[in-house]
């Protein structure tokens, strides 16, 4: 078994990674800035350092045999330039000084979750920082294992649920959009699976993997699934893009907008991935929505 280093380990993806990890073995630290106040379970060791202070991590990776990347600033997706909480900061200059200090340590195992569609002339600043953290974490010499997950849904996120909380207060469930951008919703206990797994996988050392769930649904089908399962009927609002942006815009000012412009094309963006890779090498089955959203057939109906 290994020992394994999560930074991001106490966010709603990199937590289940943990638990995942835990159930197959291994010793786990979670990286954090503030040991002290980070929820960790017991026996999970908690290490200080932080991915914008490259002499914090220096320390913090001594000793490990891997570390798992799935850092998220706060607020996700929407960034605060002025808090230093953007993409380019934490995915790309965070993730260059992580690797780095892997490399360094003797790190032999380097696990990174970028995000689907990252590849070469994608211009948006998400794309641009996870291509950045990617080119670092190949040329580094590590051994790595890098994810382009879908979008990620499970009973603590905060993007589907968000649809969950309107169909529970509101007579109508507001959509960004027409409603047929096409997306690949995967749980993120498939996900934290396969990445747990690929840590003692050897041929999945130098490889890059697409992720996403079994269903290339529209956000239309999405929610009514989860409507479905709430045993709720709602109407659905359709908001135009360009609208949203607008009304978001004024939002920037505050310490954490829900929304802004940007985070706008973030909702909007439509980049299907191709399980077939993840399916040939670890042999996981990937649960349809409706079986996934189960955790909200037992939850209290209003």
């Amino acid at each position: 078994m290994a020992f394994v280093l999560v930074a991001g380990g106490t966010g709603f993806i990199g937590s289940h990674i943990v638990q995942k990890l835990r159930e197959l073995g291994h010793r786990v630290a979670v990286l954090t800035r503030d040991p002290a106040r980070a929820p960790l379970p017991a026996g999970v060791e908690a290490r200080r350092g932080d991915v914008r202070s490259a002499e914090s991590l220096r320390s913090a990776v001594v000793g490990v045999d891997a570390v798992i990347s799935a850092v998220q600033f706060p607020n996700h997706p929407v960034e605060n330039p002025r808090r230093g909480h953007t993409y380019m900061a934490i995915d790309g200059e965070g993730t260059e000084r992580l690797v780095e200090a892997a490399r360094a340590a003797g790190v032999k195992r380097f696990i990174y979750l970028s995000g689907a569609g990252t590849r070469p002339g994608q211009t948006a600043p998400w794309f641009k920082a996870k291509l950045k953290a990617e080119t670092a974490i190949r040329e580094s010499g590590l051994p790595f294992t890098i994810f382009q997950p879908s979008w990620v849904y499970g009973p603590e996120d905060r993007s589907l649920n968000k649809f969950v909380t309107f169909a529970r207060l509101l007579p109508l469930v507001p959509v960004i959009g027409s409603g047929k951008t096409k997306v690949q919703p995967i749980h993120v206990d498939d996900l934290a699976e396969v990445v747990a797994a690929s840590v003692e996988l050897p041929r999945a050392i130098g490889q890059t993997y697409e992720l996403g769930g079994p269903q290339n649904l529209t956000m239309d089908e999405i929610i009514h699934t989860m409507l479905q399962t709430m045993g709720k009927r709602r109407p659905l609002l359709h908001q135009p893009g360009w609208l949203m942006k607008l009304v978001t815009a004024p939002l920037t000012l505050l310490p954490a907008p829900p929304l802004s412009p940007a985070a706008v094309d973030f909702v909007l963006m439509e980049e299907p991935v191709d399980n077939s890779a993840v399916l040939r090498d670890f042999g996981v089955r990937l649960r349809p929505l409706a079986e996934g959203l189960r955790y909200l057939s037992n939850q209290p109906r209003t």
